[in-house]
């Protein structure tokens, strides 16, 4: 069906360089035409805390230790913004980068934020998708006020001056009902590759954990090891504790609020935890600076350093190859002269559920040195060490390409459905006849489900 889609039989000049032409009937105004801004603020600060991202637009903000208590460092909610089902919620610090959303729920935004409600003839959905498309983050970009990007700002006055373009109602209705279609074969293409793709890490954990427990031989002797986790050793190694095979720093991020622009822009690359849980293996960009003030406040590991999150998402590691400073939601171990820094990197992956059993719940389970330092690993000497990581590499590597494979197709995948959504939103195609007919009850996106699935992709919160 989605192949089958053709352009309008008839476009116009919507007289605006950067929109280009528009289906002859459609309409082009002003969003300040089309929505008005509401400021109704909470007495209570007990209703549900909301969240704006650029990835997943307004969204339920939960505590991390997985409770419904609000994730806010605020003293009080009241005062924050009421928003309502279908209101548009913008932060006008990162609406340049696509940082809005129409929501699905009731409850409250930050007070730092923009709330907006559309008028009659606007549907509320079709603007969340339209206003997010490249094409539409580029002009809100340019109507943004400030000198560089980071310090960007989008104010009432200047959201209301973008042209929007206005199909009639029932054309935005059919639009609509169509990406909700189309977003639910890709959604469901995504889902069923992410499942192999979780089958064969589980795969590749397994030959890991064999590898880093028993070595390479399968008739090597065994001896208890005396941790649960480990289990049999083969007899001429060790166990040692962590801070016995490697120094351990501690990032640091002791300014507040994390936001303060005076500390960024500078030369000292900052990685924040999500950077950590995308990494394949190796951390080898980033995407913040901080400058002499924000590095004051950090934390400097040199290059080389292995990196753990001890917070969030507990146990993910990847091996840091330039320096760069940390929040103190990481910790970092710089190897012994007997200790192979990848091995370690594969005896901390199968540590993970170990970490998170050793997370206090009291402290939202985030870990600390010392209980790193104190935790057990197994410890075979140096020569088998480089062994089993050649061994592990060369056992895991048809797991590893097929996995690339996959979270490729997922990415083209992504790709193909933000280009569809835009040629669909702006007129480019036509679905008014694909449209109509889909069955009565279109199967819509699993929200929820999708939403958490794209939040364990990136990181959405600093």
């Amino acid at each position: 069906m989605i192949a089958d889609l053709k352009p309008y039989s008839a476009y116009r000049e919507s007289g605006l360089p950067w929109l280009g032409d528009v289906p002859e009937h459609w309409d082009v105004k002003r969003l300040k035409l089309l929505l008005r801004e509401v400021d109704c603020r909470s007495s209570t600060g007990k209703e549900q805390l909301l969240r704006v991202s650029q990835y997943t637009g307004v969204t339920v903000r939960k505590s991390m230790d997985g409770t419904d208590l609000p994730d806010s460092r605020a003293a009080s909610l009241i005062g924050y913004k009421r928003v309502m089902p279908n209101d548009l919620v913008i932060n006008i610090m990162l609406a340049w980068n696509g940082s809005m959303g129409v929501s699905r729920y009731e409850g409250i935004a930050s007070p730092a934020y923009c709330v907006y409600r559309f008028n009659s003839g606007a549907l509320p959905l079709y603007y969340h998708e339209l206003l997010r498309i490249p094409l539409y983050k580029g002009r809100i970009k340019a109507a943004s006020t400030g000198v560089v990007e980071s310090r960007l700002r989008l104010y009432s006055d200047d959201l209301g001056c973008i042209e929007a373009i206005l199909p009639p109602p029932d054309e935005q209705v059919s639009i609509m009902r169509f990406l909700n279609w189309a977003n639910g074969q890709l959604e469901k293409a995504i889902r069923a590759k992410r499942k192999v793709i979780t089958l064969l890490n589980e795969q590749k954990q397994v030959i890991i954990h064999r590898a880093v427990t028993r070595g390479l031989d399968p008739s090597e002797p065994l001896k208890p090891s005396g941790i649960s986790w480990i289990g049999d050793i083969p007899e001429h190694w060790e166990v040692r504790r962590v801070k016995q095979v490697a120094r351990i720093l501690r990032g640091k991020f002791s300014h507040r609020p994390r936001n303060d622009a005076s500390l960024y822009d500078g030369i000292y690359p900052f990685i924040q935890t999500g950077a950590v849980a995308k990494a394949s293996k190796f951390i080898t960009s980033h995407n913040q600076t901080l400058n002499e003030k924000g590095l004051a406040v950090s934390k400097l590991f040199p290059s080389g350093t292995l990196v753990m999150t001890i917070a969030a998402n507990i146990g993910d590691v990847a091996i840091l190859t330039f320096e760069a400073c940390f929040p103190d939601s990481i910790v970092g171990f710089v190897p012994s002269s007997a200790a192979d820094r990848d091995y370690l990197y594969m005896v901390f992956l199968c540590m993970k559920p170990e970490l998170l059993r050793e997370a206090p719940v009291n402290t939202q389970g985030n870990l600390n040195v010392e209980r790193i330092g104190g935790m057990w690993l197994p410890f075979p000497p140096f020569p088998d060490q480089l062994e089993i990581v050649a061994g592990i590499d060369r056992d895991i590597f048809p797991i590893t390409t097929a996995i690339s494979r996959f979270e490729r197709e997922i990415e083209l995948l992504r790709e193909y459905r933000t280009r569809l959504v835009a040629d669909v939103v702006t007129g480019k195609l036509d679905v008014r006849e694909a449209a109509a007919k889909l069955p009565d009850e279109v199967q819509t996106l699993e929200f929820e489900e999708d939403l958490v699935a794209l939040e364990e992709d990136v990181d959405c919160s600093l």
